[in-house]
């Protein structure tokens, strides 16, 4: 595959992840903003936006594009809104990049965000169960909870894991978004505390899931011309890759492994001339501790049915063999659906360039960011490297 430019990373910014007052019109700014004064650009220099958001419909806005162009004050710049589910922000990136390194545009804003906390728990649930097969699945009452328990299920019988070895994972997490300021849940746990939580969908209790969190984040695209040109720090993104499953767990072969997650890595590591060893940290879609285990024997850090006992050694905990979501992924600094992807991005940017803070990974000169959507239906992965 060859492009016509080198595509990078000139800004970031993000608001908290959490429950959140301001309108979903508002952190869209929000994060925009940031970005853009982390990138020491004019918003006038930006040519063009992404925006990754699934339920705007739930905060009566819809057609977020416009809407953050004219707040910026290029409302003549072209804007589109991309939906993948909650692999949306992945996907968005994913866009601009091919613009930029087909040379259409030198430098665009990538926006994802959501606003959901406010509908409650079970409308929030509802909205989340449209992403799945919904006529095989939602329609029928199979949550994602209870998808996810499925898979987990299906893990545990098939390679001797224990729930404790979920838990592991949430433990985990939540120790490093305990260094995340922006974090949802900056709360350390323990292995009896995510136990003796109530089961959500057995095997699956309250700690192996990830929060519903309100939250947006944004970055800047540009060309490496466009980059050197402002001065600033900025990072390389080398390789991009994109995958698909069956839409319904039904359809899949096995159940302990993410077709897409194979697919889409496969391609990005090969755009980027390197493998699986040569990644420093990830920041992976762990939407249940389930899917943590099995998005690492997928990206090919760990061989299937190994990725529990890498957990159970600690070779995933932060500055260790290879340090897994940093930021605290999902379960722990939270999950607005269309900003997930954005935000795993935003942390690879603050990693290497310097600003992560306690959280920092050691020495770190290539990160990956991997996001899918629904159970696993539709995935990207990506991976940048500092320059």
């Amino acid at each position: 595959m060859t492009f016509v430019e080198k595509v990078c990373v000139l800004g970031a910014g993000s608001t908290k992840y959490g429950k959140l007052a301001e309108s979903i019109a508002d952190i869209t700014t929000q994060a925009s903003v940031l970005a853009i004064e982390n990138a020491g650009i004019d918003p006038k220099e930006i040519k063009a936006s992404y925006i990754s958001n699934v339920f705007g419909v739930a905060d009566k806005q819809v057609h977020l594009g416009p809407v953050l162009m004219s707040r910026l004050g290029i409302p003549d710049k072209p804007s589109l809104t991309i939906e993948s589910a909650c692999g949306s922000g992945s996907v968005s990136f994913r866009e601009a990049y091919a613009n930029v390194a087909a040379g259409f545009y030198d430098c665009l804003v990538v926006t994802g965000v959501e606003k959901v906390t406010h509908t409650g728990t079970e409308w929030t649930t509802t909205y989340f169960a449209y992403c799945s097969d919904f006529f095989y699945e939602g329609q029928a009452g199979a949550s994602f909870p209870g998808l996810f328990a499925s898979m987990a299920r299906a893990y545990l019988t098939e390679f001797g894991a224990t729930e404790e070895d979920f838990a592991r994972v949430a433990v985990k997490n939540h120790d490093n978004g305990f260094l995340n300021p922006k974090a949802h849940m900056q709360k350390k746990i323990t292995i009896d505390d995510v136990m003796k939580s109530p089961v959500v969908a057995s095997p699956l209790k309250l700690y192996d899931c990830c929060p519903f969190s309100d939250g947006a984040s944004s970055v800047i695209l540009c060309s490496e011309k466009f980059a050197k040109e402002h001065g600033g720090d900025y990072i390389e993104v080398i390789g991009s890759g994109r995958g698909g499953s069956p839409a319904a767990l039904q359809g899949r072969e096995q159940m302990t492994t993410i077709p897409s997650t194979k697919i889409a890595a496969a391609d990005a590591y090969k755009m980027a001339g390197i493998t699986a060893k040569d990644i420093d940290f990830a920041e992976v879609h762990d939407c249940f501790t389930i899917a943590e285990i099995v998005d690492t024997e997928d990206l090919g850090f760990f061989e299937k049915g190994k990725g529990v006992q890498a957990v159970r050694e600690g070779r995933t905990n932060l500055n260790s063999d290879i340090s897994i979501n940093p930021s605290g992924g999902l379960k722990s600094k939270g999950h607005p659906i269309g900003a997930t992807g954005v935000g795993q991005v935003v942390e690879v940017f603050d990693q290497l360039t310097g600003r992560a803070g306690a959280r920092t990974v050691k020495d770190a000169k290539i990160g990956l960011t991997h996001n899918f959507g629904a159970t696993g239906a539709s995935c990207a992965v990506h991976i940048f490297q500092s320059v």
